[in-house]
């Protein structure tokens, strides 16, 4: 099998873009690769202007948030299907929020998020399957955020933000 079928085979079993029409579906691949990281390696770092977005397929990915005084903390683990880098599809903000470092051998789906964003402005259908799961997204880590924090507020002594 050649990478691009590997791909094509990849983003088939993303739920989400099961409801996108065929030529949708071929647009989201030509701006989409499979990449590979190793237990340990960072996909990007807080701060970073990084625009790529990605969908994890295998493995695990740590997203991890500088906490003064106590260093990076890991505030959630991405499993397969989750998605890391959301922020890069802000439209304002596309500076990255935390950082993200695989936690086993981890296989990515990597989109272009500048091209995206373009992609879903020319195609209103595309932008609201898209906008509506980045929402699901954000609602979601949010959810997580304010359990973590309740969780630092009832046990203040703690050292260590759960892992989610």
């Amino acid at each position: 099998m050649n990478e691009q079928q590997e791909l094509i085979s990849a983003l088939q079993t993303i739920p989400w873009f099961q409801e996108l029409t065929p030529d949708l579906f071929d647009k989201l691949a030509s701006i989409s690769g499979l990449v590979s990281y190793e237990a340990g390696q960072e996909l990007f770092r807080e701060g970073d202007r990084e625009a790529h977005l990605y969908i994890v397929l295998e493995g695990r990915v740590a997203i991890e948030m500088y906490v003064p005084g106590k260093g990076r903390m890991r505030i959630y683990t991405a499993e397969p299907l989750d998605v890391v880098g959301w922020s890069s599809v802000t439209p304002v903000v596309r500076q990255r929020t935390a950082s993200a470092r695989a936690v086993l051998p981890s296989m990515l789906v990597k989109i272009d998020a500048l091209k995206l964003l373009k992609m879903c402005s020319e195609d209103h259908d595309l932008g609201y399957v898209v906008m509506k799961r980045m929402t699901n997204v954000v609602a979601s880590r949010l959810l997580t955020t304010r359990l973590q924090m309740l969780d630092m507020f009832a046990h203040p002594g703690g050292n260590e933000v759960s892992n989610a």
